[in-house]
This record gives C-alpha cells, sequence and structure tokens, in this order.
C-alpha cells in the first residue's frame, strides 16, 4: 500500500507542477495598453469593438506586446517570441456602438419552431414543402429550416411573404 501511495503523490507533483507554473497574460492589462494604444476605450468610436476575450489562455508573453497599427478594421496584438496572435474588431466612427446593428435589424417574422413552407423556385418551375424554422429570422435572413427530424438542416433565404427559399435556384 505504502509503494502505490508514493506513486501518487509523486504522480500528484508531477502533474500539477506545469499547471502551477505556467502563467498567461493578464488580459485586463491587455485590454488597458489596447485602448491607450488607440486613445479610445471599448465600444467607443475608434476604439476596440469588445475587450479580449476572457477564454482566451495566452501565455505570458516575456516582452512588451506588440500592437500593429489598425488595418481592415482590426487591430493586430501579438507576442513575437512566443508565437501568439490575436485580432481584435475595431468600432468604425460611424458606428456609435458594437450592439447598434442589432437594435436597427427588422423584427423576426419566422421564429424557431414555426412551420414554413420551403421553396426552390426556378423561371420554369416551383417546388415546395413543409419544413420547419430551427431560427428565428426576418425576410432577406437566411436561416437553417429542417424537413424531418432525421435529415440534415437546409439553409435558405426569408422571403417578404415568410416563405424560405433554397438558394440557387434562379
Amino acid at each position: 500500500m505504502v509503494p502505490n501511495f508514493r506513486r501518487l503523490v509523486l504522480l500528484s507533483a508531477v502533474v500539477a507542477s506545469p499547471v502551477s507554473a505556467q502563467s498567461f497574460e493578464n488580459l485586463e492589462m491587455l485590454d488597458s495598453r489596447i485602448s491607450a494604444a488607440l486613445g479610445a476605450g471599448i465600444g467607443e468610436p475608434g476604439g476596440a469593438a469588445y475587450p479580449v476575450d476572457r477564454r482566451l489562455r495566452l501565455a505570458a508573453c516575456p516582452q512588451a506586446v506588440e500592437i500593429a497599427e489598425p488595418a481592415m478594421g482590426a487591430l493586430t496584438v501579438r507576442c513575437q517570441p512566443l508565437g501568439w496572435r490575436i485580432r481584435i474588431p475595431l468600432v468604425s466612427n460611424g458606428q456609435a456602438s458594437a450592439a447598434a446593428p442589432a437594435a436597427v435589424r427588422a423584427a423576426p417574422t419566422v421564429r424557431r419552431g414555426d412551420q414554413v413552407e420551403l421553396v426552390a423556385i426556378s423561371s420554369g418551375f416551383t417546388v415546395s414543402t413543409l419544413a420547419v424554422a430551427e431560427q428565428d429570422g426576418a425576410p432577406g435572413d437566411r436561416i437553417r429550416v429542417r424537413t424531418e427530424r432525421r435529415t440534415a438542416p437546409v439553409i435558405g433565404q426569408i422571403l417578404a411573404d415568410g416563405r424560405v427559399a433554397l438558394p440557387g435556384f434562379n
């Protein structure tokens, strides 16, 4: 019994040491550095659209992280010695907040669980069947619908009349 106990203690010491020795980048400090580099706070015009994702476990960079100039609507933050790189989306100057587009969107006309008519429309024919919506959506949105529980969902576009059209039948 004693030898097994020693193995268990030795095994727990070996397993616990890498976890306790490993440190991660302080994401709150990274957010502060990003805001300072941009001259705008998170969610403000010209600033980062969102804070750094708290689920990330970036290894602590041994030197100061590099913050590149904004390009294509995002900012690149990298740790050259360790080789990690993340991109942070930016709030455009014409957009008050990152949540604004969702508030402007039309109210959903199709709700998850609604029965909808799934159609394939062409110049020479129209084929339709009933399906169940797996997502909410407004006219023009693409949503998943399923014709039977056992079949894979298909993606269609909601039409103004509430039907869902399959793409590629023009």
